[in-house]
């Protein structure tokens, strides 16, 4: 396969996982290399994403690395195997390329929960909203890159199918991104998300006792099975991909716990209500 130039996230995902599997197996990439029939410099370029694996070499070294999780090896397989040009590819070169791995990790989703506090998160933000966060950028962003990355934005969310829990601090609810029409607008876009079936919406409102366990924006992105589930969070240049298992299992407690301390998805459409009607 020819090498790459420039691995997206997904390609070195797949690298990274196959690596964990090799050196959980004890075996060295010389003998890795060696049980495959091919030279070190191949895997080495398999490891780090330069290089595609076929699916009949990756099952092979998922055998001599005796993993006997069979989903999961289907899941990289899959990964491995897949020549989807996404929507996000119109991009490239336009945006930084956290924007695509963004993307393309929502393409591949199974569900996704978000934690935010500042902000109203990026997949039930408004036109205008989404224009305003990212008008606050220092350096400033020219009008052609402020608009590609909004209309970026607005197409993620047409292309999100996936179930999205919510959990939204009342201090991203209150501070006005943009101006009081703006904000007004927001709230009434949270309501009628919030009613979707595939969206549920909790919020934290300020006098409820346990903020300290939801001190940390995050956005948690369900993969293929458990082991490939992806965190994201935010970076000046879009996101920080965090994927290591005993992070990832944090960051599944630390969602279970901010759920315990948010008002019910009722309750939560109430006072978002209240709170517009104060606008």
């Amino acid at each position: 396969m020819p090498t790459r130039r420039e691995p997206t996230a997904r390609q070195l995902r797949l690298a990274t996982e196959l690596r964990k599997l090799r050196e959980a197996a004890g075996l060295t990439a010389r003998q890795a290399a060696a049980m495959l029939g091919v030279s070190n410099v191949q895997i080495s370029q398999i490891e780090s994403g330069l290089s595609g694996v076929s699916e009949q070499r990756l099952r092979r070294l998922a055998s001599h690395y005796a993993c006997s999780d069979e989903q999961f090896v289907d899941a990289l397989v899959a990964m491995a195997t897949d020549r989807t040009r996404g929507w996000w590819e119109e991009y490239r070169g336009l945006l930084p390329t956290a924007f695509l791995d963004l993307s393309e990790l929502d393409h591949h989703a199974t569900f996704q929960r978000d934690v935010s506090i500042l902000y109203v998160p990026g997949l039930l933000q408004t036109e205008d909203y989404a224009r305003a966060v990212f008008s606050s950028r220092i350096p400033q962003l020219t009008p052609e890159e402020l608009e590609l990355r909004v209309r970026h934005r607005l197409t993620r969310q047409s292309k999100a199918a996936f179930p999205h829990e919510v959990v939204i601090h009342e201090s991203a609810l209150r501070i006005r991104v943009g101006d009081r029409a703006a904000m007004r607008t927001q709230l009434a876009h949270l309501l009628e998300m919030s009613e979707v079936d595939r969206v549920t919406l909790r919020v934290i409102p300020f006098d409820l006792d346990g903020f300290a366990r939801a001190s940390s924006t995050m956005t948690y992105i369900g993969g293929a099975v458990p082991g490939l589930d992806t965190v994201a969070r935010d970076a000046p240049h879009g996101a920080l991909l965090i994927d290591s298992e005993a992070q990832l299992d944090a960051y599944r407690t630390r969602f279970r716990r901010v759920e315990e301390v948010s008002l019910a998805p009722s309750r939560s459409r109430d006072f978002i209500h209240k709170l517009a009607r104060e606008l």
